[in-house]
């Protein structure tokens, strides 16, 4: 199965096929929860030669505004040309589908529950292990380029990096003023223009000065796009201003609550995070869609530029690039406006690899990935194990089995999600999620509301909620049962608390509707008491 029909055929040999279902099956079996230890412990894999790996990713770019997957407005022909040179992983997740976390995610390998960056507003816990960290003490060349996020205080390099170029916090899409400046290895320097390009052309530097072909390098290049506010570089400003656009049918006002759905999900459209009140402006969500898609062209440009810049280098084919987002976005659906439910459209995300001399062209994986993935797949194509107390698997190995051992080989039954309510964006509440093959239960923790159960197959956006339907109480029960057992085997089982940080967003609009709250839901009603007690 291809995405193109030009896309080459190869046969791998049956021993090699025999390898990698080892591999990826070695991979499943790791699946004790360890704790991370306090010391860097390199292991290299017998009889592997590391390989250059490129990573890059993008902030708040969602799953299908790539197009290729027939998009509307986006125009990503680099994002293509990768799709069409390598692999689409079209079920890949985040854990928790906010910045800071997610990035920990990739860096760590671990569930947010357990790396305890739970919002955007504070910096790494002490003795965090990054996985770069194992790439340097194995002797590889590591380089950060970008936005970092995880705390706002300061832009220091992290460990694991011989080269750093970052900023605090978001970044600026444009210097402020003449005193803005970032920091390279330590030094202040200042910001040269549109962000996205300036990281682009220091990740072309960084890659020009890996000139020993036998000291392997890591790139992780990390853009500050897509992320509000949307701000395109001028030769895309205003290019999709007379496209058509309509907004997704979930974005549908509901007058009563008559489909069950969740009393904050009603309540959030005249939000901070809502359609109706998008980041307290009067704005149009359609008019924030086309300028995100608008700065999305600069990052594709980026990804081409160091594509090409493998291939001046000599090295494209066999260097494994990656490419994703951090979380997906919500432009409408559900009415909202923001990402951090584990609804899909927000929780999924792009992701794209191809390393030419062992992915197939064309290639669709439909497996479940997952950013908590990364670090495992990263490390395994450079030659290292696993550091065991991970909680992601590579998929590597995955990426180059033929279609028929991809769709027999055992992988993940079901996929965890969480998030944790952060007082400044009051508007989402703290909820886990468990997604498997058919279905998806959501359960709100804390709150006199209810939860969900969809069939994703039968319903993908995610509209009918059957958690109150007799016929799948069973369905939901099972889920429910595996959702606590999940968390309770991850160390999951504990909220994570910090005390709260940043400015409160919690402001309704009042001409529409923003002195009432929604109705309960219809599941919750009755109309004469239940019980009469003498």
């Amino acid at each position: 199965m291809t995405l193109f029909e030009n896309a080459s055929r190869r046969t791998l040999p049956a021993h090699t096929i025999a390898v990698l279902l080892t591999i990826c099956l070695v991979t499943l079996a790791d699946a004790q929860v360890v704790p991370v230890p306090s010391t860097v412990t390199a292991v290299r894999k017998e009889g592997t030669k590391p390989r250059n790996v490129v990573f890059i990713l993008s902030d708040d770019h969602r799953y299908d505004a790539m197009s290729f997957m027939g998009h509307p407005l986006a125009k990503t022909p680099h994002m293509d040309a990768m799709a069409k040179n390598g692999a689409h992983l079209k079920n890949a997740f985040v854990t928790t589908s906010l910045c800071s976390p997610s990035r920990a995610s990739i860096l760590t390998g671990l569930y947010t529950f357990r790396h305890r960056v739970i919002d955007n507003q504070r910096a790494v816990p002490e003795g965090t292990l990054f996985f770069p960290q194992y790439l340097q003490k194995a002797g590889y060349k590591t380089g950060f380029i970008g936005k970092w996020h995880m705390g706002h205080a300061n832009d220091n390099p992290r460990p694991g990096f011989d080269y750093w170029f970052s900023f605090k916090g978001q970044g600026k899409y444009y210097p402020p003023g003449p005193q803005y400046t970032i920091n390279e290895n330590g030094r202040r320097v200042p910001q040269d223009g549109y962000i996205t390009p300036l990281l682009t052309r220091k990740a072309i530097e960084f890659l020009e000065q890996q000139t020993d072909r036998d000291q392997p390098f890591f790139l992780y290049l990390s853009h500050k796009a897509v992320h509000d506010p949307f701000t395109p570089e001028p030769q895309y400003k205003d290019s999709l201003q007379d496209q058509l656009f309509e907004f997704p049918t979930s974005s549908e006002l509901l007058k009563n609550n008559l489909k069950n759905r969740p009393r904050w999900l009603l309540d959030q459209r005249n939000s901070w995070h809502g359609m109706d009140f998008a980041l307290h402006t009067g704005q149009s969500v359609e008019g924030f869609y086309k300028r995100y898609c608008e700065a999305l062209r600069s990052v594709d440009d980026s990804i081409g530029a160091v594509v090409e810049q493998l291939k001046k280098m000599g090295i494209h084919d066999e260097t494994l690039v990656i490419y994703m987002g951090d979380n997906g976005f919500m432009f409408g659906e559900h009415g909202l406006f923001d990402k951090r439910v584990a609804y899909e459209t927000s929780s999924r995300v792009p992701m794209l690899m191809q390393c030419p001399s062992i992915i197939e062209g064309g290639s669709v994986i439909e497996q479940v990935v997952a950013n908590i993935d990364i670090a495992p797949t990263v490390m395994q194509a450079m030659g290292l194990k696993k550091p065991p107390h991970m909680d992601g698997q590579s998929f590597f190995a995955l990426a180059q089995l033929p279609l028929a051992q991809r769709k027999t080989l055992p992988w993940r039954d079901y996929f965890l999600y969480a998030y944790y309510w952060e007082q400044n964006y009051p508007q989402t509440p703290t909820h886990f999620s468990l997604r498997g093959d058919q279905y998806k239960y959501t359960t709100y923790y804390g709150l006199w509301d209810t939860d969900e159960l969809f069939d994703i197959r039968a319903d993908p956006m995610e509209q009918n909620n059957l958690i109150h339907l007799p016929k799948f109480a069973k369905i939901k029960q099972k889920m429910q049962d595996r959702l606590y057992g999940m968390m309770a085997d991850l160390g999951g089982m504990e909220i994570p608390m910090n005390p709260p940080r940043g400015r409160q967003q919690n402001k309704r609009l009042r001409d529409r509707d923003g002195v009432k709250a929604a109705d309960f839901p219809e599941a919750f009603i009755v109309d004469e008491p239940l019980r009469a007690i003498e």
